[in-house]
């Protein structure tokens, strides 16, 4: 997003909507409204929004949440949806037990 927009974005006070229990980001069940209120408390571009609430954490790594999430901060900042970046693609990695690394024959490395 444009630094021009973000700077020129006034903080108002967080007002509740009827539809904020709706959950946006199904991996880490994060609802509209955490993603509304954490706007209004300064997370103003998407990738602060990830760090913030884990949303496109998890195993979908955003596929399913982006759009929506973008669409969300577009409406509160008012400004155009395409204005924001996609989250920063990371690969899920999953812990690997030490045995693996010790049985690991060093000798057959090619």
């Amino acid at each position: 997003m444009d630094k021009r927009l973000v700077r020129s974005f006034k903080k108002e006070a967080f007002i509740k909507k009827d539809d904020d229990q709706m959950i946006i980001c199904r991996c880490e069940e994060i609802t509209k409204g955490e993603i509304r209120k954490a706007i209004h408390q300064g997370m103003l571009k998407i990738d602060e929004l990830k760090k913030y609430l884990r949303t496109g954490m998890g195993l979908c790594q955003g596929r399913t949440c982006t759009k929506l999430i973008k669409r969300i901060m577009a409406e509160e900042l008012k400004v155009a949806a395409d204005e924001f970046k996609d989250i920063t693609a990371r690969a899920p990695l999953r812990p690997i037990k030490m045995e693996v690394y010790a049985n690991d024959d060093l000798n057959n490395c090619g």
